[in-house]
Protein backbone atom coordinates (compact mmCIF):
# COMPACT_ATOMS: atom_id res chain seq x y z
CA UNK A 1 0.00 0.00 0.00
CA UNK A 2 1.01 3.58 -0.57
CA UNK A 3 2.02 5.14 2.74
CA UNK A 4 0.48 8.46 1.77
CA UNK A 5 -2.49 7.07 -0.14
CA UNK A 6 -3.80 4.89 2.68
CA UNK A 7 -3.94 7.74 5.22
CA UNK A 8 -7.47 9.07 5.74
CA UNK A 9 -8.14 12.80 5.29
CA UNK A 10 -9.92 14.40 8.25
CA UNK A 11 -12.67 16.89 7.35
CA UNK A 12 -12.64 19.96 9.62
CA UNK A 13 -15.88 21.54 10.78
CA UNK A 14 -17.53 23.65 8.08
CA UNK A 15 -15.98 21.76 5.15
CA UNK A 16 -18.20 19.68 2.86
CA UNK A 17 -17.20 17.35 0.05
CA UNK A 18 -19.19 15.88 -2.81
CA UNK A 19 -18.23 13.32 -5.46
CA UNK A 20 -20.36 13.07 -8.61
CA UNK A 21 -20.75 10.14 -11.02
CA UNK A 22 -17.86 11.30 -13.24
CA UNK A 23 -15.44 11.32 -10.26
CA UNK A 24 -15.32 15.11 -9.99
CA UNK A 25 -14.65 16.08 -6.38
CA UNK A 26 -15.95 19.42 -5.05
CA UNK A 27 -14.72 20.72 -1.70
CA UNK A 28 -16.52 23.70 -0.12
CA UNK A 29 -15.37 25.64 2.91
CA UNK A 30 -15.14 29.06 4.51
CA UNK A 31 -12.46 30.29 2.06
CA UNK A 32 -14.07 29.10 -1.18
CA UNK A 33 -14.80 26.13 -3.40
CA UNK A 34 -12.24 23.93 -5.17
CA UNK A 35 -12.89 21.31 -7.86
CA UNK A 36 -10.64 18.41 -8.94
CA UNK A 37 -11.24 15.71 -11.54
CA UNK A 38 -10.08 12.31 -10.27
CA UNK A 39 -9.17 9.32 -12.48
CA UNK A 40 -12.20 7.00 -12.90
CA UNK A 41 -10.29 3.99 -11.54
CA UNK A 42 -9.52 5.65 -8.19
CA UNK A 43 -12.36 5.36 -5.68
CA UNK A 44 -13.17 8.26 -3.33
CA UNK A 45 -15.43 7.54 -0.36
CA UNK A 46 -16.61 9.70 2.55
CA UNK A 47 -17.08 7.87 5.85
CA UNK A 48 -18.18 10.09 8.71
CA UNK A 49 -15.74 12.98 8.90
CA UNK A 50 -13.01 11.26 6.88
CA UNK A 51 -12.21 10.88 3.19
CA UNK A 52 -10.74 7.57 2.03
CA UNK A 53 -8.92 7.07 -1.28
CA UNK A 54 -8.73 3.50 -2.64
CA UNK A 55 -7.05 1.96 -5.68
CA UNK A 56 -8.31 -1.09 -7.59
CA UNK A 57 -5.04 -2.99 -8.20
CA UNK A 58 -1.32 -2.95 -7.38
CA UNK A 59 -0.31 -1.78 -10.87
CA UNK A 60 2.44 0.85 -10.94
CA UNK A 61 0.06 3.41 -12.46
CA UNK A 62 -2.58 2.85 -9.78
CA UNK A 63 -0.01 3.08 -6.99
CA UNK A 64 1.22 6.41 -8.37
CA UNK A 65 -2.29 7.85 -8.77
CA UNK A 66 -3.30 6.67 -5.29
CA UNK A 67 -0.80 8.90 -3.46
CA UNK A 68 -1.20 11.76 -5.95
CA UNK A 69 -4.96 12.13 -5.57
CA UNK A 70 -4.83 11.71 -1.79
CA UNK A 71 -2.32 14.59 -1.61
CA UNK A 72 -4.36 16.77 -3.99
CA UNK A 73 -7.55 16.21 -1.97
CA UNK A 74 -5.74 16.91 1.31
CA UNK A 75 -4.39 20.19 -0.15
CA UNK A 76 -7.93 21.13 -1.21
CA UNK A 77 -9.35 20.45 2.27
CA UNK A 78 -6.58 22.46 3.95
CA UNK A 79 -6.97 25.26 1.40
CA UNK A 80 -10.69 25.84 1.94
CA UNK A 81 -10.36 25.61 5.73
CA UNK A 82 -7.05 27.42 6.52
CA UNK A 83 -5.77 28.75 3.19
CA UNK A 84 -2.20 29.12 2.00
CA UNK A 85 0.20 32.04 2.30
CA UNK A 86 3.48 32.68 0.46
CA UNK A 87 5.86 35.54 1.26
CA UNK A 88 8.41 36.85 -1.23
CA UNK A 89 11.26 39.23 -0.43
CA UNK A 90 12.82 41.70 -2.88
CA UNK A 91 16.57 41.96 -2.22
CA UNK A 92 18.38 44.76 -4.03
CA UNK A 93 18.96 48.51 -4.01
CA UNK A 94 15.93 50.34 -5.40
CA UNK A 95 13.73 47.24 -5.70
CA UNK A 96 10.10 48.11 -4.95
CA UNK A 97 6.67 46.50 -5.05
CA UNK A 98 3.20 48.07 -5.04
CA UNK A 99 -0.20 46.44 -5.39
CA UNK A 100 -3.40 48.05 -6.63
CA UNK A 101 -6.46 45.81 -6.92
CA UNK A 102 -5.18 42.70 -8.73
CA UNK A 103 -2.17 44.33 -10.42
CA UNK A 104 1.31 43.99 -8.93
CA UNK A 105 3.79 46.72 -9.94
CA UNK A 106 7.44 45.65 -9.52
CA UNK A 107 10.63 47.69 -9.91
CA UNK A 108 13.44 45.13 -10.19
CA UNK A 109 16.40 47.01 -11.64
CA UNK A 110 15.21 46.91 -15.26
CA UNK A 111 14.74 50.04 -17.34
CA UNK A 112 10.98 49.61 -16.99
CA UNK A 113 8.33 48.61 -14.46
CA UNK A 114 7.10 45.01 -14.47
CA UNK A 115 3.32 44.62 -14.13
CA UNK A 116 1.60 41.33 -13.28
CA UNK A 117 -2.17 40.84 -13.46
CA UNK A 118 -3.06 38.36 -10.70
CA UNK A 119 -5.97 35.89 -10.80
CA UNK A 120 -9.01 36.97 -8.78
CA UNK A 121 -8.57 34.01 -6.39
CA UNK A 122 -5.20 35.34 -5.17
CA UNK A 123 -5.04 38.30 -2.77
CA UNK A 124 -1.81 40.29 -2.62
CA UNK A 125 -0.29 42.84 -0.25
CA UNK A 126 3.04 44.60 -0.66
CA UNK A 127 4.73 46.09 2.39
CA UNK A 128 7.78 48.36 2.27
CA UNK A 129 9.32 49.42 5.58
CA UNK A 130 12.24 51.82 6.05
CA UNK A 131 15.62 50.07 5.97
CA UNK A 132 14.01 46.70 5.18
CA UNK A 133 13.47 44.74 2.01
CA UNK A 134 9.98 44.93 0.46
CA UNK A 135 7.79 41.90 1.25
CA UNK A 136 5.05 40.59 -1.06
CA UNK A 137 2.42 38.43 0.65
CA UNK A 138 0.16 36.17 -1.45
CA UNK A 139 -2.92 34.42 0.00
CA UNK A 140 -5.14 31.85 -1.71
CA UNK A 141 -7.11 28.66 -1.06
CA UNK A 142 -5.60 26.85 -4.08
CA UNK A 143 -2.08 25.57 -3.37
CA UNK A 144 -1.26 24.94 -7.04
CA UNK A 145 -2.36 28.42 -8.12
CA UNK A 146 -0.49 30.28 -5.38
CA UNK A 147 2.67 28.28 -6.12
CA UNK A 148 2.40 29.10 -9.81
CA UNK A 149 1.93 32.84 -9.16
CA UNK A 150 4.85 32.91 -6.68
CA UNK A 151 7.12 31.13 -9.19
CA UNK A 152 6.09 33.61 -11.90
CA UNK A 153 6.96 36.61 -9.69
CA UNK A 154 10.28 35.00 -8.75
CA UNK A 155 11.11 34.37 -12.41
CA UNK A 156 11.16 38.13 -13.15
CA UNK A 157 14.47 38.42 -11.26
CA UNK A 158 15.92 35.15 -9.96
CA UNK A 159 18.32 35.53 -7.00
CA UNK A 160 21.91 35.61 -8.20
CA UNK A 161 24.60 33.65 -6.31
CA UNK A 162 27.18 36.41 -5.72
CA UNK A 163 25.31 39.18 -3.87
CA UNK A 164 21.94 37.45 -3.44
CA UNK A 165 20.02 40.18 -5.30
CA UNK A 166 16.64 39.23 -6.73
CA UNK A 167 13.23 37.91 -5.66
CA UNK A 168 13.42 35.13 -3.08
CA UNK A 169 11.08 33.37 -0.70
CA UNK A 170 11.20 34.60 2.90
CA UNK A 171 13.45 32.24 4.82
CA UNK A 172 15.01 30.76 1.67
CA UNK A 173 18.72 30.04 2.05
CA UNK A 174 20.65 30.86 -1.11
CA UNK A 175 23.83 29.07 -2.06
CA UNK A 176 26.44 31.79 -2.35
CA UNK A 177 29.61 31.79 -4.47
CA UNK A 178 32.88 33.51 -3.71
CA UNK A 179 33.76 36.36 -6.06
CA UNK A 180 37.09 37.02 -7.68
CA UNK A 181 40.03 36.62 -5.36
CA UNK A 182 41.49 39.97 -4.28
CA UNK A 183 45.21 39.22 -4.34
CA UNK A 184 47.22 37.57 -7.07
CA UNK A 185 50.72 36.34 -6.33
Amino acid sequence: MSRIGKLPIDLPAGVTISVDSENIVTVKGALGTLVQKVDKEIEISVEGSQILVKRPTEQKRHRALHGLYRSLLNNMVQGVSKGYEVKLELVGVGYRAESQDQVLDLVLGHSHHTYLQLPKEVSVTAVTDKRANPIITLKCADKQLIGHVAAKIRSFRMPEPYKGKGVKFVGEVLRRKAGKSASKK
